[in-house]
């Protein structure tokens, strides 16, 4: 299933932490404290996941004041960083199969809507920041589905486009890879079930982290 490729693009919250959790009762509390936002229920709540936060919230507030953004995405990060007691860790066994995959030779990179300041934070926690050629996020770059952070990774590495994997759990990432024309791999571990990924007709759906390195 990898065979053909070099280059393994991670998305992040979903996929390679269990962080669902936290990002969707974070998002309720931001609404809740920011006093004049619509309380969204939790499915809904998800479809932001792997978009920046800015599009995330013209996508769950459509109709809401713009001035309203500022007090809403502070509430957020404290909520997320600081108050939200939800466990937020690695999925099982995710460390060890990164660092199988490394070991056999892959390119590994990461591909995500979170912060720069987020992302740096989750992999110095984890201890997982060597073991990634090239991280690229939302605040940096492009959001998702824009494929500017896909091109970027490929330019930053000097891999072939057809020599690239995105690998994501949500419609976001999957777009994502169509709009940069490279391979997609879809997980069902996150956000969204293997029959909504499979219309974005990735390379392989897995159900289980091991299918990686089997």
């Amino acid at each position: 299933m990898l065979a053909p490729y070099s280059l393994l693009i991670f998305d992040w919250d979903g996929t390679v932490m269990d962080s669902i959790g936290r990002i969707v009762s974070s998002l309720d509390a931001a609404a809740r404290l920011t006093g004049q936002l619509p309380i969204l229920p939790p499915e809904r709540l998800q479809t932001m996941i792997g978009l920046s936060l800015e599009k995330g919230y013209q996508r769950l507030y459509p109709d809401a004041d713009p001035t309203w953004y500022g007090d809403w995405i502070h509430h957020y990060r404290q909520q997320f960083v600081h108050d939200n007691p939800t466990p937020c860790q690695l999925y099982p066994g995710v460390k060890d199969t990164l660092m199988s995959l490394k070991a056999q030779g892959f390119q590994l990179a990461v591909a995500t809507g979170k912060s720069r300041a987020g992302l740096d934070r989750a992999m110095a926690e984890t201890g997982t920041q060597d073991l990634f050629s090239v991280t690229r996020c939302a605040d940096e770059t492009a959001s998702k589905p824009d494929p500017q952070m896909l091109d970027e990774v490929l330019a930053h590495t000097g891999m072939p486009r057809d020599k690239a994997l995105m690998i994501g759990d949500t419609g976001h990432d999957m777009q994502l890879a169509i709009n940069a024309n490279m391979a997609r791999l879809a997980v069902t571990w996150g956000v969204e079930d293997s029959a909504s990924l499979s219309t974005f007709e990735p390379v392989a759906v897995l159900n289980s982290l091991n299918e990686l390195v089997s």
